[in-house]
């Protein structure tokens, strides 16, 4: 387990504390819409941090081609339908780029800044002429509005239960997941960027913001700067 992170819950955890059998359950949400609006029909789309293809297996049904990345195998094992492959995003090079980078499940909020600018990096040099990024970011009050809870209308509920600073602006997160027959809990760090902080950090490594896709900000589309 990584320094920091932490999960517990049955079945396999990964690295980063995340639970595959967690993650196997959660539904899909919004994030489909978001990708279709945003992005050509039938666009090959470069997948970073797929998890178990929770958003994967929607794309593919809606006609996207789709290269899905993890590091965990364990997770990489429940993706059906699309090219996988299991290495860390940072160091990813391919030497193939696509018509869409997608970096969602708050990535570019990895606590360590050489991370995130590895994250970035990896979208840059992934990226086709006239493609774009797709980058999900947390809520301004997702570190504040504490604790927090949501009931799923699937039958679980999902606390945010702690943000604890540790310091240079990291903050240690506590989540829970609770279903009728098991509980999950993740501890992970995460740094808190400001729209101003986030878009400096995409311009450090030669991406601009070309549109936010939700009212709320937290769905962003980049492209190559310049």
């Amino acid at each position: 387990m990584r320094e920091g992170y932490e999960g517990t819950g049955p079945g396999a955890i990964t690295p980063d504390g995340c639970a595959v059998e967690l993650y196997a359950r959660l539904p899909v949400r919004e994030e489909p819409d978001i990708v279709v609006a945003a992005v050509p029909a039938g666009a090959h789309i470069l997948e970073l941090g797929c998890g178990v293809g929770r958003v994967t297996h929607p794309l593919l049904d809606r006609g996207f081609t789709v290269t899905a990345v993890d590091e965990s195998p364990q997770m990489l094992e429940r993706v059906r339908g699309a090219r996988t492959i299991c290495g860390p995003i940072e160091g990813l090079d391919l030497g193939e780029r696509f018509d869409v980078v997608m970096l969602a499940s708050f990535l570019v909020h990895a606590g360590d800044v050489e991370v995130r600018r590895g994250l970035l990096r990896s979208c840059v040099r992934h990226v086709a002429e006239g493609g774009c990024v797709l980058i999900q970011r947390e809520g301004a009050d997702y570190h504040s509005n504490l604790p927090r809870e949501r009931v799923d209308p699937s039958g679980y509920t999902v606390r945010m239960v702690s943000a604890e600073p540790v310091g240079d602006g990291v903050n240690s997160v506590r989540a829970e997941y609770e279903f009728p027959d098991a509980v999950w809990t993740q501890t992970f760090l995460a740094r808190p960027l400001s729209k101003e902080q986030f878009e400096e950090a995409l311009a450090e490594e030669g991406l601009r913001v070309d549109k936010y896709l939700t009212e709320d900000g937290t769905w962003a589309r980049a492209v190559p700067a310049g």
